[in-house]
């Protein structure tokens, strides 16, 4: 009755959790004491195989649970995968090659359309200049007379003279500027064979002279501009950041990515003093260009609104011509792992990451799925068709998404594989023999990596947006297929594969889109910085104007100017951008170090009784000698004398310490020699010329004679 009145139920003990009773045979019925005490051992024990048991349940609960809803996934993403059709009754059926697919849900995802770089400041600041020039010319009621004594100057300066792409295409530029009435002077930190090339093309070549200041003795205003090339090259940012030169104009050209990749870690590190110095580089140059629209986004934390995209660099060409020379595609497919016999399918996609590329990829994965078949393999579960996703994401939801939908697919384990690319890209585009573009991406400029894919010799087949069919020419350098009709690009495989090789038209158009890609984008590149120059440079009167840009003969504006570096042999400078980041990353820690020391031993020395009595002593000691000196001085009698024997006095004790370099005017015209007027300029910038010659003071001079 007492456990009635207690109002809990009784839970009858499950048999698993119940102790085993002792046989009769091994021991006797207990007493009543024993029993009361065996009921408060026992009682702990129920509790905590109770609780045991509630933890086992909830385990496997969530396990059940997991694996339901990862089925659930795979079958909503199966669902809406378009080349699958959904019926009324629920139940999802493959659809065949050949049947349409559903685009419907596609409006959803975001496939990167609103991705785009246009500099706004840059080309506002453009229009008012013109505005205020069209504005100062009406004022004026006439045109402005020019008296056309030179043509405009430039002075490009590059890091060294060493055979590479960012010379291939200065060379380029500097031809066809020559064309319409420039003229370049090449200043460069270091010498290389390509000195000869820019004396054969009447280009003068001077080698720069770094001082312990990393100062110059150049005058840079005898230039109307400034071209500087690469990121090393911007050493002579700092010295164009100082007086006299902070108006001259500076375009300043950047294709490396290296600093954009450690700012990051400047900022988290606590190195601000590198970020600062680094966006007063970048606010000095009058342009920052870019040759891609990657570029200027990762480099957005050092932007002031003078970023500037011109699209187009042999960079691409250059490496692929690197790596065909020096590697041959059989050793290539040893190293990576595949066989002679493998036919290697390289899917690609834009720099911009964005979350509808991972089906972008499903949808080419699905095209080629009906591939397998006609590859058969002599192990069962292994296929002579590789499928290689060379992809800039690395996180491995996106890895494991992308094998789970291969899988789903029905392609056998190990032959789809992901690769995460850096700058090992070429190496895999080379031993690929088809490279299918698989972004849908409206993109500004034409992809680098189909320029480096069509390098190599590869065929190419992409979606035919409207910036890849400008370049592309379907059935002629390449493939095109529309977005719309994936099943397109399947036929286009199956007519290109002939017994798992390709066909020999299909190599042929390689072979004409290799060609088309060593000179792909060069009037392009060669219109925007003679269009650049004409928006920036801002000529004296004295300076006849530039020719159009339609004056550019085309002959110039076709090809990268290969012919002149034939027989040099080809380098990647590919550590250029790193040698200044490492220099100025181990000047910055010995400063910040030397800095610290200097604090700790300031700090040390401001807390001794000893210093603070030495010095006292030593001020003590400096007062009753100033004294004595102004009383000893009282005390003296100073010679007087006429105003001219002082002023030869004075003349002579000047002569003697040699400090003089100049004689005043009367002097001058006494003796019948040239009067200098010095023209001095203010500023450190013109510091590297003092003392050079005994005009120390200035650097512009204006002769006149007195006789």
């Amino acid at each position: 009755m007492g456990s009635l009145d207690s109002g809990f139920p009784i839970k009858r003990a499950s048999p698993l959790l119940r102790p085993p009773s002792p046989s009769p045979s091994l021991s006797s019925s207990p007493r009543r004491g024993d029993r009361g005490h065996m009921s408060l051992l026992q009682r702990p024990r129920s509790k905590l195989a109770r609780l045991l048991f509630l933890f086992e349940k909830v385990d496997y609960l969530q396990w059940i649970c997991t694996v339901i809803a990862f089925f659930f996934v795979v079958i909503l993403f199966q669902a809406f995968l378009p080349g699958f059709i959904t019926e009324k009754s629920g139940v999802a059926t493959r659809a065949s090659p050949r049947d349409s697919w559903d685009f419907g849900g596609l409006g959803d995802l975001d496939f990167g359309e609103g991705i785009r770089f246009e500099p706004t400041k840059l080309l506002e600041r453009f229009r008012k200049e013109r505005v205020e020039v069209n504005s100062s010319v009406a004022a004026l009621g006439r045109p402005r007379k020019r008296l056309a004594i030179r043509g405009p100057e430039l002075a490009l300066v590059v890091v060294d003279l060493s055979p590479d792409a960012s010379q291939l295409l200065m060379v380029t530029l500097a031809v066809a500027l020559k064309e319409i009435g420039y003229t370049i002077q090449v200043f460069a930190f270091a010498d290389g064979p390509v000195h000869a090339i820019w004396r054969n093309i009447g280009v003068p070549v001077e080698i720069l002279q770094i001082n312990g200041r990393s100062q110059f003795t150049v005058d840079w205003l005898n230039y109307n501009g400034v071209l500087v090339n690469s990121l090393e090259a911007g050493m002579v940012i700092s010295c164009l950041s100082q007086d006299p030169f902070k108006s001259l104009p500076v375009i300043w050209t950047i294709p490396e990515r290296e600093l954009a990749l450690r700012l990051a870690g400047y900022a988290s590190n606590g190195q601000m003093q590198l970020m600062t110095d680094w966006k007063q580089k970048f606010s000095r140059a009058t342009v920052v260009v870019f040759p891609n629209y990657v570029l200027p986004m990762m480099y957005s934390t050092l932007d002031s609104g003078n970023f500037f995209v011109i699209p187009g660099s042999p960079a691409e060409a250059w490496e692929a011509k690197i790596l065909s020379a020096s590697r041959n595609v059989h050793e290539l497919r040893v190293e990576k792992g595949y066989a002679s016999e493998d036919f290697i399918i390289a899917i690609v996609g834009s720099q911009f990451f964005y979350t509808g590329s991972l089906l972008e990829h499903a949808l080419i994965l699905k095209a080629i799925v009906p591939l397998l078949a006609h590859f058969p393999s002599d192990d069962a579960p292994h296929s002579h068709l590789k499928v290689v996703v060379l992809s800039g994401n690395s996180t491995g939801a996106f890895n494991i998404s992308l094998e789970a939908i291969a899988l789903n697919l029905g392609y056998p384990k190990g032959t789809m594989e992901q690769i995460i690319i850096d700058k090992d890209e070429s190496s895999f585009l080379g031993i690929a023999d088809i490279v299918v573009y698989g972004s849908f991406l409206e993109e500004q400029s034409f992809p680098a990596i189909l320029i480096k894919a069509m390098g190599l010799g590869k065929l190419v087949i992409a979606p035919d947006l409207p910036i890849i069919r400008k370049y592309v020419d379907d059935g002629v350098n390449g493939y095109l297929f529309p977005k719309e009709n994936i099943v397109l690009l399947t036929e286009t495989l199956f007519q290109l594969i002939s017994s798992g090789k390709l066909s020999p038209s299909a190599r042929n158009i390689a072979l004409i889109g290799k060609e088309n890609a060593a000179n792909l984008l060069v009037s392009e590149v060669i219109e925007g910085y003679a269009s650049l120059l004409e928006n920036v440079l801002s000529l004296p009167s004295e300076i006849s104007s530039p020719k159009a840009i339609a004056d550019i003969p085309k002959h110039r504006k076709v090809n990268w100017q290969w012919i002149l570096f034939k027989g040099l042999k080809y380098e990647n400078n590919d550590f250029n951008g790193y040698r200044i980041l490492d220099k100025l990353e181990e000047q910055w820690y010995r400063t910040h170090m030397d800095n610290s020391a200097n604090s700790t031993k300031i700090m040390d020395q401001e807390f001794s009784p000893a210093n603070w009595a030495e010095e006292k002593l030593i001020e003590m000691e400096n007062t009753r000698r100033r004294l004595a000196e102004e009383e000893l001085k009282d005390r003296t009698d100073q010679p007087r004398g006429t105003w001219e024997d002082v002023y030869r006095s004075a003349k002579r004790v000047d002569r003697a310490k040699n400090e003089l370099h100049e004689r005043d005017d009367r002097e001058l015209e006494r003796t019948g020699q040239p009067l200098c007027i010095y023209e001095p300029y203010s500023g450190e910038g013109a510091w590297p010329f003092l003392h050079n010659s005994s005009l120390y003071r200035g650097i512009g001079l204006v002769g006149y004679d007195f006789f």
